[in-house]
């Protein structure tokens, strides 16, 4: 169990989509924003508007991942989406404590793939091949 007296180390997580778990070096994109809506009365004796809350906006999410030999089931996905018509499957990021219990979960609702980036390829780099994901959703809920 996460000792509360200390910030959780953001190494330690798992992505699932879809009842699919994938291994992947970084996650980025998780955060939501609510817009302002400005607004002034006619008949208000202030030189100043009122700001309201207004629609929420969620960011895509990037993932990183290593390629595998075999791991073809994103592009599975990927391949999937044809002309608004994705299928869209809900994606959840948990935080993980030491005993690989989540303790923090994202939820994305109603996602799907928008975009991959494959690896350069040069003959004189011995880095990991690595691969940009781009998720389209529709909501992020934390719990």
């Amino acid at each position: 169990m996460a000792d509360a007296n200390y910030p959780l180390p953001g190494f330690h997580f798992s992505v699932d989509f879809g009842g699919t778990i994938i291994n992947c070096s970084e996650v980025s994109g998780l955060d939501m924003e609510v817009e302002v809506i400005e607004y002034r009365a006619g008949d208000d004796q202030t030189f100043s508007t009122q700001k309201m809350s207004g629609l929420k906006k969620f960011s895509d999410i990037t993932i990183k991942k290593g390629i595998f030999a075999g791991d073809q089931e994103y592009y599975s996905w990927f391949n999937e989406v044809a002309m608004n018509t994705p299928t869209r499957k809900d994606v959840t990021i948990s935080l993980l404590d030491e005993a690989h219990a989540p303790v923090m979960t994202w939820k994305l609702l109603n996602a799907w793939p928008k975009k991959v980036d494959s690896p350069d390829l040069k003959s004189d780099d011995n880095s990991v091949a690595v691969e940009t994901i781009e998720i389209a959703h529709e909501g992020l809920t934390i719990a």
